[in-house]
């Protein structure tokens, strides 16, 4: 079995190119030429082609890229200037050739005032050096480009693994601050803090296993939002408020990334309720005119200095998760209403 040849995309333009420069010469006839004429004229200008063929593929296969590329231009050079020499030569000779075998029937004008024959040295010369620079500037355009798809390969994967260990940090930050709410939970009420465990187990579920992956159906990360809403209202008191407003269709596959909005949760609910157990968190998500956005409203009650639950480190893997998986396509705004102290968190996913 022969092995089978096949042909890419850049091939392909190769040989249309080079076809169309072949077949230029034929569009150039006089209507009164006779076959002698047009046959002789093809193949002198053949010659001239040939050369251009052969000094732009000595270049893109070996001068170019062994030479140029290499840091080695004297001998790049130096090797061009004797191919151009010898193209040119050959070229001369060629027409002489095609010449004497099919000369030319028609009686030839007086030619006053000729210009020396150097000139069409120079002018041959001057086309072969065009050639040169046409396959140096292919070359270093290929080059350029697989170096960016390289950079942008190696971007991909220094982002995938910044990703993961975001990932890996918010898994168990997540466990630790849900776990010490559960433990408050058992002081008071272990029939409930019982409940809140299995609660748990689904949020885990979703934390371990969905949190893997880049992105998922909105319909459920909105249900782990829910989930894990009813989780806190287990160890709230009835002075504290929550208002929900999700406005997502049970279906709604729209991707999103995992667990992006619930650091931002959490610290409503670590902030949002005071000491005497009082306090209210509004919390609105919709989809709409193919942006997501996620707006929570709490009151505000810092964090007691004999307090150490938390790390701080929530919202800084919000940031970071946001530019790595929502470049130029997110916008965030928080900060304090001091009229009304309640802090405002507003993240908008745009596709």
């Amino acid at each position: 079995m022969g092995k089978k040849v096949t042909f890419n995309r850049t091939t392909l333009i190769h040989l249309l190119c080079w076809g169309l420069v072949l077949a230029f010469p034929l569009f150039l006839y006089r209507q009164n030429d006779t076959m002698t004429d047009m046959l002789r004229h093809y193949l002198r200008s053949l010659g001239g082609t040939l050369s251009w063929l052969t000094i732009f593929y000595l270049n893109y296969i070996y001068l170019v890229p062994k030479l140029l590329f290499e840091n080695k231009r004297k001998r790049f050079v130096l090797y061009n200037i004797i191919a151009i020499f010898v193209l040119v030569a050959a070229m001369t000779w060629w027409w002489h050739l095609m010449g004497n075998l099919f000369p030319d029937s028609r009686p030839k004008p007086p030619i006053l005032n000729a210009p020396p024959r150097w000139t069409r040295f120079v002018q041959m010369s001057f086309m072969l050096i065009l050639v040169v620079g046409l396959s140096v500037a292919i070359r270093m355009s290929q080059r350029w480009h697989k170096l960016q798809e390289a950079k942008n390969e190696a971007e991909r994967i220094r982002t995938d693994a910044e990703l993961k260990n975001l990932r890996n940090q918010l898994n168990p930050h997540f466990l630790l601050n849900t776990l010490n709410n559960i433990y408050a939970l058992i002081a008071f009420d272990p029939d409930k803090a019982q409940v809140a465990v299995g609660e748990l187990s689904k949020l885990l579920r979703h934390a371990l296993y969905d949190n893997q992956k880049h992105f998922v159906p909105l319909y459920k990360e909105v249900e782990f939002i829910e989930n894990y809403i009813d989780l806190m209202k287990m160890r709230v008191t009835n002075n504290v408020k929550i208002n929900t407003n999700i406005d997502i269709n049970d279906d709604d596959s729209t991707p999103i990334a995992p667990l992006i909005f619930i650091s931002l949760l959490e610290n409503a609910f670590k902030h949002g309720i005071s000491q005497a157990g009082e306090g209210e968190i509004d919390i609105t998500i919709t989809n709409k005119d193919d942006k997501i956005t996620c707006e929570i409203v709490n009151t505000n009650h810092p964090k007691r200095d004999n307090d150490k639950s938390g790390s701080g480190i929530g919202l800084e893997q919000v940031a970071k998760r946001l530019e790595l998986m929502y470049p130029d396509h997110y916008t965030w705004e928080k900060g304090l209403d001091t009229e009304t102290n309640k802090y405002f968190s507003k993240i908008v996913l745009s596709r």
